[in-house]
């Protein structure tokens, strides 16, 4: 498998999820199906099969988590010195070069993306075409409404 980056709060937003399903979640659903299963016959309970459906689920995330969090790489943005150039971690201030509009993003690995906290995710198109600018660079992204042009305005990495 490779190397899956994260930023530190990545890291920990993974293990807390993982945590709340290996202590809370799946004693729940071991209860549920309990209960389930003293309904009597089966065949024809859809409370157990609902149950037996969410603790498939449920394995299914915790060995998905615990895969990602035995195979990241933890990057500490505020640590990086990538002599001003965009890396993975790094906070970046844009202008659309058509409109004016400034946005703010940080690049993040594939599960923290969060667009609306302007988190967005190193495999976006937009990160793809900004990694290794520097501020006054041009990055052209391929958006579906056709191509835009993004002047890197700074970038920081905190």
């Amino acid at each position: 498998m490779a190397t899956i980056p994260l930023t530190r709060r990545g890291f920990e937003k993974l293990k807390e999820e993982l945590h709340q399903l290996k202590t809370v979640e799946r004693h729940a659903v071991i209860q549920a199906i309990a209960e389930a299963r003293a309904q009597g016959d089966l065949s024809e309970n859809a409370e157990y099969e609902a149950a037996k459906d969410k603790q498939g689920f449920i394995e299914g995330r915790i060995l998905e988590l615990e895969g990602k969090l035995a195979a990241c790489q933890v990057i500490d943005p505020a640590e990086l010195d990538a002599g001003g150039r965009i890396v993975f971690g790094a906070t970046v201030d844009l202008e659309e070069e058509a409109s004016g509009a400034q946005v703010t993003y940080q690049i993040v690995g594939d599960d923290e993306a969060d667009l609306k906290l302007g988190l967005i995710s190193i495999s976006s198109p937009i990160a793809r075409a900004l990694i290794g600018k520097e501020s006054g660079d041009v990055a052209d992204v391929q958006a579906p409404g056709g191509v835009k042009s993004y002047e890197v305005v700074d970038v920081r990495y905190i």
